[in-house]
């Protein structure tokens, strides 16, 4: 079996954040004709909100937690970014890849806003017998404050270690981290806090670029390191050769 790669979809790639729920069907479609055409690779597939959860969570205040006034707002910004994992598992099927949804809302636990359980021996199996699991940030039940939101992100490490993934990709609507117009190369845990990276623009409930590098910091703390590169690489990426973007790692 090929090495498993984990590949990251920013939300802000796959649909358009400023238009709330609108998905960037030809995007997913190119995406998918990426991903398509190297059938021998083994993937795990996640992807983030963007406009299709982001702003329903924010609405609702579930990133806080669940209150007697948001309780319908679990089921609303559920049911919009399973909209979104339902139209990528489509265009990926449609161009013959064997993708599978999978929602973290009905195998995901968190406790105080971070994931701490989550079912996995079933994705293992999945990719074993070629399939692509495809996965999405998510609200989940969370011990302490009822329900949380879990980012893809959160996803990310917590999957890569559980599965032991060593190659792990950010597709992203920007070419990497970047300190100002400059594409920063490499991050790791004693650099990071010298580099000011900015946040989103946009509506986003999981901390946007920052939160996306401090989780992969945590992952390189324990030796595997990342990618994060603009999403018109992704092939590059996926083929081993240079990508432009920015590699976080151990050092």
């Amino acid at each position: 079996m090929p090495e498993t790669v984990l590949l990251k979809l920013g939300g802000s790639v796959l649909t358009r954040k400023e238009r709330e729920g609108e998905i960037r069907e030809e995007i997913l479609a190119q995406i998918s004709r990426e991903i398509a055409v190297r059938k021998n690779q083994a993937l795990l597939i996640i992807h983030g909100a963007g406009s299709c959860g982001h702003p329903e969570a924010r609405k609702y205040g579930l990133a806080d937690g669940l209150s007697p006034g948001n309780l319908e707002g679990v089921q609303v910004t559920h049911q919009a970014v399973s909209r979104l994992n339902a139209g990528l598992v489509a265009s990926l099927r449609r161009q013959g890849c064997e993708a599978v949804g999978i929602h973290p809302f009905q195998a995901a636990y968190a406790e105080n806003g971070r994931l701490v359980s989550m079912e996995t021996r079933q994705i293992r199996e999945m990719i074993v017998r070629t399939m692509v699991p495809v996965l999405h940030g998510d609200v989940v039940m969370d011990g302490v404050r009822g329900v949380t939101i879990v980012s893809g992100d959160q996803l990310v490490v917590y999957l890569a270690r559980a599965l032991g993934i060593r190659r792990i990709g950010l597709a992203t609507d920007v070419p990497g981290v970047l300190d100002g117009d400059r594409v920063i190369p490499e991050i790791t845990p004693g650099s990071a806090g010298s580099l000011s990276i900015g946040a989103s623009s946009h509506t986003d409930v999981t901390g946007g670029m920052e939160g996306k590098v401090r989780e992969l910091l945590d992952l390189a703390r324990y030796g595997t390191s990342s990618a994060i590169f603009h999403a018109d690489r992704i092939g590059d990426f996926l083929d081993g050769r240079p990508h432009g973007g920015t590699v976080v790692r151990g050092g």
